[in-house]
């Protein structure tokens, strides 16, 4: 059986292959048992490459060798790799999250927020601003001011931006509202589910019948993230969002918004 290229360059990014690991993994799926000789003639890979790699996919445990003599290797059932791949890809996870947990309270991690601080310092705030796009790209950035937030926080959206914001941002506002942060967010209610999003909403922050014809958040009076496209007629992978971190700038936007909120 002969595996198309698009099949072989999937599975190479999943399970973390090269090129000869794969085919001769593939060639041995379809055979079942072979010699190391027969995987090479079945796979077009060098015979003398093909005994590193069959020791590699026995080290990670795609193959068994099996005892006999000629020696052959035996195949191990496709759903037993994905779950010795995943609990790797798992405990790896972990120990990276345990490692960065763990820098955060050491002279190193002091001295990159030193560098950070005196670098941040020459910057020109003027210049201090980035463009997002896709809507995951946008909502990640936004729940980053978000965690930073000790003020206030604001947000104009849409009726569909109002659920998205259920959806995606109900945990961290729940969080910001737990240590007194002020939240006010307008919207137009005009559908029963952006109504239900409201309502939930409610729970945790100012929500108000509002339309402003824009799509921001404003960040403790400082940082603004602006969407420029209406998202009714944008697809959430072309949406794009313009982060800005300048009082001036913020605060004119959020005096607006203050306004058109103390009418209401």
């Amino acid at each position: 059986m002969v595996v198309n290229e698009e099949i072989l360059k999937k599975l190479r990014s999943v399970f973390n292959l090269n090129i000869y690991e794969v085919k001769v993994w593939t060639a041995l799926l379809s055979k079942g048992t072979a010699t190391a000789g027969e995987l090479s003639d079945m796979s077009n890979v060098p015979r003398s490459r093909s005994y590193d790699v069959l020791e590699s996919l026995e080290k990670k445990g795609f193959i068994i060798m099996k005892l006999g003599r000629p020696i052959k290797y035996l195949a191990v059932q496709p759903t037993e790799i994905v779950k010795r791949v995943k609990k790797g890809v798992q405990d790896k996870a972990e120990r990276q999250v345990k490692t960065l947990e763990g820098i955060q309270g050491t002279d190193v991690f002091q001295e990159l927020n030193l560098l950070f601080n005196n670098g941040i310092a020459n910057v020109d705030p003027s210049t201090i601003a980035g463009s997002f796009k896709g809507r995951n790209n946008i909502y990640d950035h936004m729940l980053n001011l978000l965690d930073n937030s000790t003020k206030e926080v604001v947000i104009s959206t849409t009726a569909d931006g109002l659920i998205r914001k259920l959806e995606h941002m109900k945990t961290t506002l729940r969080k910001l509202n737990s240590k007194k942060v002020k939240i006010k967010i307008v919207a137009p209610l005009k559908t029963d589910k952006s109504k239900e999003a409201a309502k939930e909403l409610s729970e945790i922050a100012e929500v108000r019948d509002m339309d402003l014809n824009g799509r921001f958040v404003i960040v403790d009076g400082k940082d603004l993230m602006f969407m420029v496209n209406n998202d009714k007629n944008t697809h959430e992978s072309a949406d794009v969002g313009i982060w800005v971190n300048t009082p001036f700038f913020a605060g004119a936007i959020k005096t607006m918004f203050d306004n058109m909120w103390d009418k209401r």
